[in-house]
This record gives C-alpha cells, structure tokens and sequence, in this order.
C-alpha cells in the first residue's frame, strides 16, 4: 500500500462504528479544494474502514485524501488522531516500519532525484519490473502495480508509475530511488 493509505486506514479503523458513521456525515459537508466532487452519499455509507479508505484515495488521491481525513477528524474534535494522521503520511518518518531512507537521500536540497530526472528515468530504466516488484505492498497498490506492468515498452510503464507520483511523499520517493539504485545502479550513478 501507499505510505498515506496506511496512515488513512489506521486512523479509520480506530474509529468506534458510530465515530466511522459520523465521519461519514462530516465528509459530505467538510469544504473541498477547487476541482474536487465529492464521494456520493449512497456509495458512501455502507463502506468499512477498508473501503472507505480505497474510496478517499480514488477520489482524492493519498496526499489529499489524508490531508482531508485530518481535517475531517479535527472537524469531529478528534486532534490527536488528526495530527498523528498526518504526522504518518508526510515526510521520511513515514516510510513503512522498518524501511530507512538511505543517509544520503535523508536531505537534499531542491526537488528529488526522481523529479529531477523524470524525463531520463522514463528513457532509460529497462528494468521497470524489477522496479515494480521492490515497490509492490510499500508504494504500489496491487491495482497500480498492474496497471504499469500492463503497458506495453518500458518508457509507457515507466510513464504510468510516474502518474501515481502526485501522491506520493518524501519517503515514497525515497523507496523509489532505492529500487532503482538496486536495480540500475549505473544508471543512477551516471544522473548522479
């Protein structure tokens, strides 16, 4: 999973049934960014934990959707799980446990090596599904994963990973780079 989904999931499933019924109710009327519509009512409240969660992120993608589960936990007077939600889902900190980000990736100024890079990256890695295979469960959900592999020349597969990219924060970058230290360790040194 992404590193904001866990983040979101945890923080609903530790939600009481009725707390989860009125986050519910507070998501239908907490105010959107411009250019979002929001989940229908009827789709909405049947969901589990679980679903909802996969719902959050379709529609608003992680960093939004955590972002928006923050403020509707803060709405319902819940600050505690609203800043460790967020807290979760933002910086290095939140790369799944167990997993550090390198010490050289730990600060660098400027945008990341994956943004700087984007253009070679799509040109040159010839190993996507090595790539993918590192970043199954911690980065990619299994529909993303699929989705890539489903394109048909590297550069298309490495196109669609980077349309996921938008969601992710600094530590799922820094698992990205990782992979691809593993598995084109000349190609990276040489962006380097």
């Amino acid at each position: 999973m992404g590193c904001a989904r866990d983040a979101i999931l945890e923080a609903l499933e530790g939600l009481t049934a009725d707390e989860l019924k009125k986050f519910k109710l507070k998501l239908q009327s907490v105010q959107l960014r411009e250019g979002y519509g929001r989940i229908p009512r009827g789709a909405l409240l049947p969901m589990d934990a679980v679903d909802l969660t996969d719902k959050l992120v379709s529609f608003y993608l992680e960093g939004y959707g955590a972002e928006l589960t923050a403020a509707v936990l803060r709405g319902m007077g819940m600050q505690e799980m609203a800043t460790q939600l967020e807290t979760a889902s933002k910086g290095p900190e939140a790369a799944p446990a167990g997993i550090q980000a390198p010490p050289q990736m730990a600060v660098q100024p400027g945008p990341h090596f994956v943004d700087r890079h984007r253009a070679a990256l799509i040109a040159r890695v010839t190993d996507v599904d090595g790539v993918l295979d590192a970043l199954y469960g911690t980065v990619l959900t299994e529909d993303q994963y699929q989705a890539v592999r489903a394109e048909a020349t590297n550069p298309m597969k490495m196109r669609r990973l980077f349309s996921f990219a938008p969601a992710w924060n600094l530590a799922c970058k820094n698992l990205l780079l990782q992979a691809l230290r593993n598995t084109q360790p000349y190609l990276v040194a040489d962006l380097e």
